[in-house]
């Protein structure tokens, strides 16, 4: 049985809270900006957590499994 919670950067999150993930990583072009070049994964209530390409990656395929989508042989992307 799949978890219901995945690993973002150092963070357990609730897979029934993510709302949608990035498929391109951040750029805004200001200078000081954090997530430049990291996938926002959007959480409820306008929360997002950042991560790596593998963070975005994990997250969808926890989603795939926990929604009954892809078996455990079955590769994403």
């Amino acid at each position: 049985m799949p978890s219901i919670f995945c690993m973002v950067d150092d963070k357990h999150i609730p897979l029934y809270r993510i709302i949608w993930v990035s498929d391109l990583p951040h750029y805004c072009g200001d200078e000081e900006c954090e997530c430049e070049g990291r996938y926002e994964v959007r959480l409820e209530q306008g929360e997002s957590v950042w991560g790596s390409r593998e963070d975005r990656d994990r997250v969808l395929r926890a989603i795939e499994a926990w929604q009954g989508g892809l078996a455990d042989d079955e590769h994403w992307p």
